[in-house]
């Protein structure tokens, strides 16, 4: 049986190890305190769904996507590719409810005025606009076009 490392954990640990479990426990009385506006049920289905989706669907689809980009991008143009599709998806990430116009209100033109599918697309485009560029400036500078 291989040996384990004997880790030490300095005070810096525990106090944040204390400091993560005192903010879990008051969110957990915050959302029974007014389980009115939270409903812990759903509040609970919710998160425990939350982490079986990540588990089960999102993880393993990510590190299937690391696998193929790795193996399909070549080397000098893997880390711009990486960057580009960490920012993009972070952002269809936050843009999720938005683009799915979960808090629209039908009677209400206020809510969720825009067109948040196009905003979404015109972000990743940029994005990889940008990626695209900013590794071509790169390229350009190491080999000394724009060096004086």
């Amino acid at each position: 049986m291989p040996e384990t490392p004997n880790h030490h954990r300095g005070p810096g640990f525990w106090l944040a190890t204390a400091a993560g479990w005192a903010l879990i426990a008051w969110g957990v009385r915050g959302a029974l305190l007014h389980r009115i506006d939270t409903r812990p049920p759903q509040l609970l289905r919710f998160f425990v769904t939350g982490l079986a989706l990540h588990d089960a669907v999102f993880a393993p689809a990510v590190l299937l996507a690391g696998v193929v980009l790795g193996r399909t991008v070549p080397a000098r143009w893997r880390a711009t590719v990486q960057a580009a599709l960490l920012v993009a998806g972070t952002a269809a990430l936050f843009s999720y409810p938005l683009v799915r116009g979960y808090a629209h209100i039908l009677h209400n033109p206020t809510s969720l005025p825009r067109n948040y599918t196009a905003g979404l697309a015109i972000v990743v485009a940029a994005v990889a606009l940008a990626a695209v560029i900013g590794r071509l400036l790169l390229r350009a500078l190491r080999v000394g076009r724009f060096v004086r």
